[in-house]
């Protein structure tokens, strides 16, 4: 028998959100900045979530079953609104710690976007299409919110040690 290529998909889809919150779980324990940890705090519960909802799926295909686009539905809440204050920024070193897992967290997120959109877009059933193109979404709006913190930081870094042209 043939293994079904959708569970190595599956399989790999799982670990790459393993190691998201592995990385987002040590950031929680060493970050300095409390915004910084409640950030990193709520991307792990999200993971937890996108571990659990890929896991269901990868049981449905061993059974023989396909996936199922209702199961990704009534999990599909909106991701947590985390406002990044200006005094968060402020008090993360440019060069520091905090800035540079902010910066790899960004990476990480970009690649599982570009995962997880390839798949939509190879995907042979609707439900297989509908969990990826959830999935991208949510990393997504992650990159986009990790991305934004990145810049304000580098734009904090500019503005201190005036970094700016000269007219």
């Amino acid at each position: 028998m043939v293994q079904d290529k959708r569970v190595d998909i599956l399989k790999e889809a799982i670990l790459l959100e393993h190691k998201g919150k592995a990385l987002y779980e040590s950031v929680t324990k060493t970050a300095t900045v409390e915004g910084v940890r409640e950030l990193f705090n709520m991307l792990v519960r999200e993971e937890k979530n996108h571990i659990q909802i890929l896991t269901k799926q990868y049981s449905n295909l061993i059974k023989g079953e396909d996936i199922d686009a209702s199961e990704i539905e009534k999990s599909n809440g909106t991701v947590t609104a985390t406002i990044i204050s200006d005094a968060i920024v402020k008090e993360i070193f440019g060069a520091g710690y905090e800035a540079a897992v902010i910066s790899a967290a960004l990476e990480f997120e970009k690649n599982a976007v570009k995962y997880y959109s390839e798949n939509a877009d190879r995907a042979k059933s609707d439900g297989e299409k509908k969990l990826f193109q959830w999935l991208t979404k949510w990393e997504q709006t992650h990159m986009m919110m990790l991305a934004r913190l990145d810049n304000d930081i580098k734009e904090q870094i500019w503005y201190d040690n005036q970094f700016w042209p000269l007219d």
